[in-house]
């Protein structure tokens, strides 16, 4: 009972697609070529906006990186200067 259920909503759906796409392209207001044109043009523009977005993306990552890069050289000289402060106490104290 069940797999039929499955069957005649796979039925129906395959159904509407293949009717909403009939509508779609009996209503369309312009003809294909230029249809397919304005598709191609959506497509470049967002292909470059998503390359112009990553570059945008790159470029953070890249001075992220950098500044992480810096804070640690920082953080390691500071380590350094504590632990050598540190042994001359110790020494001065022994």
């Amino acid at each position: 009972m069940e797999r039929e259920n499955k069957r005649f909503m796979v039925a129906w759906f395959v159904s509407g697609a293949i009717i909403g796409a009939a509508a779609a392209i009996l209503m369309a207001p312009e003809p294909g070529a230029k249809t397919r044109r304005r598709i191609a043009g959506g497509a470049e523009r967002g292909r470059r906006t998503i390359v112009e977005s990553g570059q945008e993306l790159f470029e953070k990552g890249r001075d992220l990186y950098e500044r992480g890069r810096v804070i640690a050289e920082e953080a390691a000289e500071m380590f350094e200067r504590g632990r050598q402060i540190a042994e001359k106490t110790i020494e001065d104290r022994i």
